[in-house]
């Protein structure tokens, strides 16, 4: 038998275990939820972006307390506000001329605590 000759079965289990596979994509994330949550999980890969929402965490700050507590700039902070704002996790409150950011909702103080539960985890 050449190679030619195989046929491969591409919707078929690569093995013979009883497999579930049918019943179980019905209940997948849509592509397009999956899109966005790898979006988030990018957006939350970034050290100095975890470290903004960290001290976020404690409630709203403007620009200038956040650069003071991360250790940047005011510009660079803005920089990574915007992209935080983009992806919905924190949002701003204008007050005067000052302009305070608070994370946006429970969901992502929540996602950081499991995260850092994890990070802390002993090793098995």
């Amino acid at each position: 038998m050449s190679i030619t000759d195989t046929r491969i079965d591409i919707g078929a289990p690569a093995c013979d275990a009883p497999h579930h596979a049918l019943e179980r994509k019905a209940f997948l994330m849509g592509a397009r939820t999956v899109e966005t949550l790898a979006d988030t999980f990018r957006v939350l890969g970034d050290p100095t972006r975890v470290r903004i929402l960290d001290a976020l965490s404690a409630g709203e700050l403007c620009v200038c307390d956040i650069a003071s507590l991360v250790g940047i700039s005011e510009s660079a902070v803005s920089h990574q506000l915007r992209l935080l704002r983009g992806m919905r996790l924190v949002r701003p409150r204008r007050a005067g001329r000052l302009v305070y950011y608070a994370v946006d909702d429970q969901h992502i103080l929540e996602l950081l605590k499991q995260a850092l539960t994890h990070v802390e985890e002993p090793r098995r």
